[in-house]
């Protein structure tokens, strides 16, 4: 049996995951790509915003992949691989404030998982705007050690000695990843797909006891706040009113997303 490669995004809230992704759809060619997307929140939102060149899209929300919904996550790729369905290539995006830890032992691990499927590499996206912030977190720090590849992305906001000073955090976290300087979460799908990067030795050099079960929970300073509202918003009166919200909480946002239909 000829085992479909697994490609695992992380990084952390607002890095540009999902624009990556779309971006790798973009270049598939024909390849018929599962898509598992986990949202931290309860309603999914990066499910509507994924191209439609993915075969199958497959969403997990309102717990991450690496604790509340890990299960969900291990069934929903076991029943996808067994459906008889012709999958290419599987690629995760899991929720920004995901431990690639628990998710790389489920790969690993699970008996179904192993019989059908390869990890082939841990991108993660680091965002160079906010990245000297954001690996002030655990869940930052790991998801930068654990990666294969790094992706610097939205170089276009910063200067040259700032990105210095972030790919050298990088190296210093990761001396063995890959690290590109990107901007929009625009790469090549050959930097990222069909690698062969992923190496379960140097991951286990890093952290001997990767594969011994531990409880993994999040602090409880981030948290997620969802909106639905059945009918449409004025424009001018919506961008008055975030506008003004953005001024007053700006500083608590990691970061805001959604779809909204407006009033014509």
């Amino acid at each position: 049996m000829i085992k479909a490669p697994v490609t695992i995004i992380t990084g952390f809230l607002g890095s540009g995951k999902t624009t990556l992704l779309n971006h790798i759809l973009g270049q598939a060619g024909g390849e018929r790509i599962a898509v598992v997307i986990n949202e931290y929140g309860e309603v999914g939102i990066d499910g509507q915003l994924v191209l439609e060149t993915a075969d199958t899209i497959v969403e997990l929300n309102n717990g991450c992949i690496c604790c509340t919904v890990r299960g969900d996550l291990v069934k929903g790729i076991g029943d996808l691989m067994t459906s008889g369905r012709a999958i290419d290539r599987l690629i995760v995006e899991t929720s920004g404030l995901a431990d690639p830890a628990p998710v790389i032992q489920s790969f690993v691990l699970d008996d179904v998982l192993k019989a059908h499927v390869q990890l082939d590499a841990i991108v993660t996206v680091a965002d160079a705007r906010h990245f000297a912030i954001q690996i002030g977190r655990d869940e930052a720090r790991e998801q930068v050690a654990f990666a294969d590849v790094v992706l610097i992305n939205k170089t276009d906001l910063e200067n040259t000695a700032s990105l210095e000073r972030t790919e050298s955090e990088v190296r210093r976290l990761n001396p063995l990843a890959r690290i590109h300087r990107v901007r929009g979460g625009a790469v090549a799908r050959e930097t990222v797909l069909d690698i062969g990067a992923f190496d379960l030795k140097n991951l286990l050099a890093i952290e001997p006891d990767l594969l011994e079960d531990h409880e993994h929970e999040h602090s409880d300073d981030i948290g997620c706040v969802a909106v639905t509202i059945a009918e449409p918003l004025a424009p001018d009166l919506f961008n008055v009113w975030f506008s003004r919200f953005q001024q007053e909480r700006g500083i608590d946002l990691l970061r805001t997303k959604g779809v909204r239909a407006l009033l014509v």
